[in-house]
C-alpha cells in the first residue's frame, strides 16, 4: 500500500509534544543506531568519526524504508558540522523515526478497514514498541480480518461475475493473509474485466436496439469504455429503447385506456421514470383494462358469457385472463347452441288432432301427414321466443333477448367503446327479426 508524503513540518504541528516521546525516553525506549561508535581514537590512517559518521547517514538516506522527516533530518545533518552529524546520530534519528511512524500509522488509520483502525488506534496510544509491532506485523493480521470480511460481502452480492468469484472462493479456501491481499491486489482487477465483459455481451444479446449498438461500441474499445459504459452508458441507452417501447404502446389501437393514459405520463417523466413504468405499473394497468373488457363483455354477451364474465370479475387476476383466453370462447358456445332451432323429427306423429290418413292404390289407410304440416315446426320455436323476448317481461324475456343479442352481434372484435350502446342495436335487431317472421300469419 503507498502511503501519501507528508512533510514533516505538518507532521510535526500535529504530533504534539504530549503525544511524542521525550527524548530520553526514546533513548530507553529503542535501540540505538547502528554504526554509532565512540570517540576517534585510530589512527591518521584509519576514517575519522566524522567520516564514519557521514557514511552511516548516507546509508540511511538510501534506505527506501526511510521516512520523510529522516530524510529531512539526515540531509540537514549531512550539511553541518561533525556534532550535527554525530547528534543525528544518537538522538535525532530515532526521534525522526516515531514521528515518520506514527505518520504511518496515521496514514494507515485513514484508509483501513474495521479491523485495520482498531490496531492503529490501540498502537498510536500504547508505546513506541507496540507501534513498531503493529507496523511490522499487527497491520498485515489486522488486515487479513478485513480483507476477509470484504471478501464474504462480494461473494454474497448477487451481481459478482462468475470469474471474481471463483477466484475468491479459492482464496478463502486457503485463507492466509498473503491469499487473501494476493487475490485484492491481483485476480479480483483482472477477474473483474473479464466478467465486465462477459456482462456487456450478455446485454447485447438481450438489450433493446440502443442498448445493443453502445454494447457494441464499448466492446470495440478499451477497459475503460467497458467499464464506463456499465456505469453510465447502459443506463443512457435503457431509457432511450424504454422511451420507443413506450411510445409504441400509445399508438397500439389494441392498448387499453387506462395503460394508454399511465404511459402517456410516463413520457413525460425522466429515466427511472420510463423505467418504474415498464416494471412495475404497466401490468397493473394492463389489468385494470382487461377488467373493463370483461365487464362490457358481461354487458353485452348471453346468459353464459354473462355468467362466466361475473364470475371471473369477482374472481383473481388469474381468473379474468382464463376467461379472456378460453372461457370466453366456451360460454359464448353455449349460449350459440341454445339459440339455434330444433331439428324436425324425420316420421312425423301417427295420431294427434290434426293427423288425415291418406288413402293408398291398394285402398288401406295411411298415417303419413299432410305435406305442409313439417314445413310450420321449425319455425314455431324461434316465433315463440321473439314473441317472448317483444313481451321486456320476466327472467324468460331476458334470457331470450340477450340470446338474440349474440346471435346478432356476435362477440368478435369487441372494442373499448363498447357497452350498453351495444346492447341496445342487438336488442333492436332481434326485434325486426321476429316482426318479419310474425307478419305472414298475423293477416
Amino acid at each position: 500500500m503507498k502511503l501519501p508524503r507528508v512533510s514533516a513540518v505538518v507532521a510535526a504541528a500535529v504530533l504534539t509534544p504530549a503525544v511524542l516521546f521525550p527524548s530520553s525516553a526514546l533513548a530507553a525506549d529503542a535501540p540505538q543506531p547502528a554504526g554509532v561508535s565512540g570517540p576517534d581514537t585510530a589512527s591518521e590512517s584509519d576514517p575519522t568519526q566524522e567520516e564514519l559518521d557521514r557514511a552511516e547517514i548516507e546509508k540511511i538516506l538510501a534506505d527506501p524504508e526511510s521516512g520523510i522527516s529522516v530524510r529531512e533530518w539526515a540531509e540537514k545533518a549531512l550539511a553541518g558540522t561533525a556534532a550535527d552529524l554525530r547528534r543525528f546520530l544518537e538522538t535525532g534519528l530515532q526521534e525522526a523515526r516515531v514521528i515518520d511512524d506514527r505518520v504511518k500509522a496515521m496514514q494507515i488509520l485513514a484508509v483501513g478497514g474495521p479491523a485495520v483502525k482498531k490496531a492503529a488506534e490501540a498502537a498510536l496510544r500504547g508505546t513506541y514498541a507496540d507501534l513498531v509491532a503493529f507496523l511490522k506485523t499487527g497491520r498485515y493480521e489486522a488486515q487479513a480480518a478485513d480483507d476477509r470480511l470484504e471478501l464474504t460481502r462480494l461473494l454474497d452480492r448477487p451481481t459478482t461475475g462468475r470469474g471474481v468469484r471463483e477466484a475468491g472462493e479459492k482464496a478463502l479456501r486457503v485463507n492466509t493473509p498473503a491469499a487473501l491481499r494476493h487475490f485484492f491486489e491481483v485476480e479480483l482487477p483482472k477477474n473483474q474485466a473479464d466478467d465486465d465483459r462477459v456482462e456487456v455481451t450478455r446485454m447485447i444479446a438481450t438489450g433493446g436496439p440502443a442498448v445493443r449498438k453502445a454494447a457494441g461500441a464499448a466492446l470495440s474499445g478499451t477497459y475503460a469504455d467497458v467499464v464506463k459504459f456499465l456505469k453510465e452508458g447502459q443506463y443512457a441507452a435503457r431509457a432511450e429503447d424504454d422511451r420507443a417501447e413506450i411510445s409504441a404502446i400509445v399508438a397500439d389501437p389494441q392498448t387499453g385506456p387506462h395503460t394508454r393514459e399511465a404511459a402517456r405520463k410516463a413520457l413525460e417523466g425522466d429515466a427511472a421514470g420510463l423505467r418504474r413504468f415498464l416494471e412495475t405499473e404497466l401490468a397493473a394497468v394492463r389489468m385494470s383494462d382487461k377488467r373493463v373488457k370483461v365487464s362490457q363483455i358481461a354487458e353485452t354477451g348471453g346468459p353464459a358469457v354473462r355468467k362466466a364474465a361475473l364470475a371471473a370479475l369477482e374472481g383473481t387476476d388469474q381468473a379474468v385472463l382464463a376467461f379472456l383466453e378460453k372461457g370466453w370462447a366456451a360460454a359464448r358456445a353455449e349460449d350459440e347452441a341454445a339459440v339455434k332451432p330444433t331439428t324436425p323429427p324425420t316420421t312425423p306423429p301417427t295420431g294427434g288432432p290434426g293427423a288425415q290418413p291418406v288413402e293408398h292404390p291398394t285402398g288401406q289407410p295411411s298415417a303419413t301427414p299432410a305435406p305442409s304440416a313439417p314445413a310450420v315446426a321449425p319455425a314455431a320455436p324461434v316465433v315463440q321466443a321473439g314473441a317472448r323476448s317483444t313481451a321486456g317481461t320476466g327472467p324468460a324475456a331476458d334470457t331470450a333477448a340477450r340470446s338474440g343479442q349474440l346471435a346478432a352481434t356476435g362477440a368478435d372484435g369487441l372494442g373499448w367503446e363498447a357497452g350498453a350502446a351495444a346492447a341496445a342495436v342487438a336488442a333492436g335487431a332481434g326485434l325486426v327479426v321476429v316482426s318479419r317472421r310474425r307478419r305472414p300469419t298475423e293477416g
